[in-house]
């Protein structure tokens, strides 16, 4: 059976990145995690409108509640940048600025990631 691509196209390498398949996973996987997640985000914020801080951080003491926010602001932040790369592949067309905009994405993720996380031990260990 011949293939389709002309012989430059496969000499370059320009085939598929066989990468498609698990990033699209990844997003439907932290899209349904996030389901659950956001309706207690969402219940445990209507339920602190009018508190004040104290009570947020006596909240956020407690380890389960901690252990929802980490997983709710790593799940949402991971499926972000998910959704950001396939922006910035579809729309970005020249080499450097893709690769520029897919390390800066990647950079902020892990830095707030990070930050949460430490502001949640932070708080639970108090």
């Amino acid at each position: 059976m011949k293939s389709a691509e002309t012989p430059l196209h496969k000499v370059q390498g320009l085939g598929a990145a066989h990468s498609g398949t698990g990033h699209f996973w990844r997003e439907r996987v932290t899209s349904v995690a996030l389901i659950p997640l956001s309706l207690w985000f969402g219940f445990v914020m209507l339920g602190l409108v009018d508190t004040n801080e104290v009570v947020m951080v006596q909240f956020l003491a407690h380890p389960w509640n901690a252990l929802l926010m980490a997983a709710f602001a790593v799940t949402s932040l991971y499926h972000m940048s998910l959704g950001l790369q396939v922006v910035i592949d579809d729309y970005v067309h020249t080499a450097g600025m893709k690769i520029f905009l897919l390390f800066a994405v990647r950079c902020v993720v892990i830095a707030t990631i990070a930050t949460c996380v430490f502001a949640l031990i932070r708080i639970a260990s108090v």
